[in-house]
């Protein structure tokens, strides 16, 4: 009677717990959810492991000075699994949510226990032997070992999770392996509620996907909206965009993709360096919006600044290129559509915006002068933060080797560039022999 009771109330607890947000102090700062995902023949099996310190406030049977009685734990084990673990896991096979599992096996295992390094060593552990029940542990020191088996139609078929354990801390992070039949196994590492993840997208779900992060990351970058409209400013108009555009879309896929496939440094002075450079890059612009009334042969400062943006852009990918799957290159290509989405959305809301202020407002010089200033002004002060960053860093030491490589990009720069420069001739011959044909 007192074992159902005890069931009873960890179910509430647990219940009461994850069903209302939990105070900072109810809940560690950090913990990480571990998990193996193997489908095999008609049943996928789940293997899970997380810290028991996430669940501090729960009810189990207890012996002298608090240590938990591990003869009598397993029910409760079960009930955390339930609660804390199952109820917050969805599982979809070919986008058809996955009915509820059976808990074939929970574990109480000590802190220091390794068996979760890989599959095979963590079933044997979960399917083994529990801890002695003459072992000497508390609660709070433990690990909560659990064994999932869901049946499923086929093992190859494609599945998507859902691990929405954010409540088990106040930043947790689900590490998933997913092991296909065939082919290599995928690693993902999930902060939060990262909501579906497809374990093994398909290139239309990979596309879609990085589309989507894309437009969204064009949007949410300042520097890289406001180096954007330092672009816009003096033209307003299609045609002379188009080429400035164009430019930087080049500039930076070159160096987005060259990142995303390890061609850019990788020493930590790196990313403070492209930022820094991206806020003098801003500057620059601004600056000469000022001072010159009709920039000429803009496309080709754009197109080095955009080299330059391009490895901004592929830090904010570093931890999403694990969605790709088996299409990187393709999902770096959406990704790119995705920031000419939004950049062709800015330059929708820009340019009559901006032709309406300087034609009701304020005169097209004067107003192309403040609004540069005060982009200049940002700029400026971001370069100084952002350099002061950079000093913490030491000068890394180049050697002749590290010379020669670098050639590399040189190289592919002046390539690019020269391609570039040779299709706007191109353009601009066809547009002056067009001219007489119009006029006749």
């Amino acid at each position: 009677m007192r074992l159902r009771v005890g069931r009873i109330a960890i179910g509430l607890l647990l219940a009461l717990g994850f069903a209302a947000p939990a105070a900072a102090h109810d809940i560690p700062i950090e913990a990480m959810v571990r998990m193996f995902v193997k489908p095999q023949g008609h049943t996928l099996r789940v293997l899970v492991r997380m810290p028991l310190k996430s669940l501090a406030d729960a009810e189990y049977p207890r012996k002298e000075r608090d240590f938990v009685d591990l003869a009598r734990v397993d029910p409760f084990l079960r009930d955390a699994a339930k609660i804390a673990l199952q109820d917050s896991l969805e599982i979809y096979e070919d986008g058809r949510l996955l009915t509820a599992p059976r808990i074939a096996s929970t574990r109480m295992s000590l802190d220091s226990d390794q068996s979760f390094i890989g599959y095979d060593a963590a079933l044997a552990h979960v399917s083994g032997a529990p801890l002695p029940v003459t072992e000497t542990l508390y609660w709070e020191q433990g690990l909560l070992d659990v064994l999932f088996e869901y049946p499923i139609q086929s093992d190859r078929s494609y599945f998507s999770i859902h691990a929405a354990f954010d409540r088990l801390a106040q930043h947790e992070v689900t590490t998933v392996q997913f092991i296909p039949p065939q082919g290599p196994s995928r690693a993902y590492e999930l902060p939060g509620d990262s909501g579906l993840v497809r374990l093994e997208p398909n290139w239309y779900h990979a596309a879609a996907r990085f589309v989507v992060m894309g437009f969204h990351h064009i949007l949410d970058g300042i520097d890289h909206l406001l180096f954007l409209l330092c672009l816009i400013i003096p033209f307003r108009r299609i045609r002379p965009l188009v080429a400035i555009v164009t430019a930087f879309t080049v500039a930076h896929s070159i160096t987005l993709i060259s990142a995303a496939y390890h061609y850019g440094p990788d020493a930590m002075w790196f990313p403070p360096l492209i930022e820094t450079l991206i806020a003098a890059s801003i500057f620059y612009m601004a600056l000469e919006n000022i001072v010159v009334t009709s920039p000429r042969r803009r496309w080709i400062i754009t197109f080095c600044f955009g080299l330059v943006h391009g490895f901004g852009f592929s830090f904010g990918l570093q931890n999403t290129l694990q969605f790709a799957g088996s299409h990187l290159l393709l999902s770096l290509l959406s990704f790119n559509i995705g920031i000419e989405l939004g950049q062709l959305l800015v330059l929708a809301l820009c340019v009559p915006l901006l032709n309406l202020v300087f034609r009701r407002v304020v005169a097209e010089r004067m107003g192309v002068i403040i609004l540069s200033a005060i982009i200049a002004h940002q700029a400026w002060h971001w370069m100084i933060e952002r350099l002061g960053v950079l000093q913490q860093f030491p000068w890394p030491a180049f050697t002749l080797a590290d010379v020669v490589s670098g050639l590399r990009w040189p190289l592919a720069v002046a390539a690019a560039a020269s391609l570039l420069w040779l299709v706007s001739l191109a353009a601009r011959r066809w547009m002056l022999d067009q001219l007489p044909n119009r006029e006749a």
